[in-house]
């Protein structure tokens, strides 16, 4: 399936991986969107489910392990040429994952990898809905931490 001027939106996965209150981001090294950050992802390959797809592309792009832990936030991206023909259409799942292992290296469709903080996010060139998924995603992650300790801590 072609990617620029498509016949039919293109399937794709981002993966949202937080660490230690940080979010994983990757600058773009092609178009669309050369040169913003965003979530490392790409197009789901035929009899890939959404899971293996999003783990493959971080492996890929940033070069290490993640496991997808639920799908977070559906969107669409269309953007069109100066005539207005649809020049991409992706249709993106963004899976929320968690670190397994492996450091960061650059590889693949991605010029550069980090793990940014809240407070980084507003100072670089975002792909648009990331700084807001972003956010969404860290709150839920501390949260989500957060219950854990107290559990532990009313299970002695």
């Amino acid at each position: 399936m072609k990617r620029k001027y498509p016949d039919a939106p293109v399937v794709s996965v981002g993966a949202i991986v937080v660490r230690e209150g940080r979010v994983l981001l990757a600058q773009r090294g092609h178009p669309p969107g050369e040169g913003m950050w965003a979530f490392p992802g790409g197009v789901v390959d035929l009899g890939e489910t959404l899971a293996e797809a999003a783990e493959r592309e971080i492996r890929e792009e940033c070069g290490i392990r993640v496991r997808v832990l639920r799908p977070f936030a559906v969107v669409d991206r269309i953007l069109r040429d100066e005539v207005g023909r649809v020049e991409y259409h992706y249709v993106i799942v963004d899976m929320l994952a968690e670190w397994v292992e492996g450091e960061l290296q650059a590889s693949s469709d991605a010029r550069q990898v980090g793990w940014f903080a809240a407070e980084e996010l507003e100072s670089l060139p975002l792909t648009r809905g990331v700084l807001e998924l972003a956010r969404r995603a860290l709150a839920e992650r501390v949260k989500s931490n957060d219950n854990v300790t107290e559990r532990r801590l009313t299970a002695k």
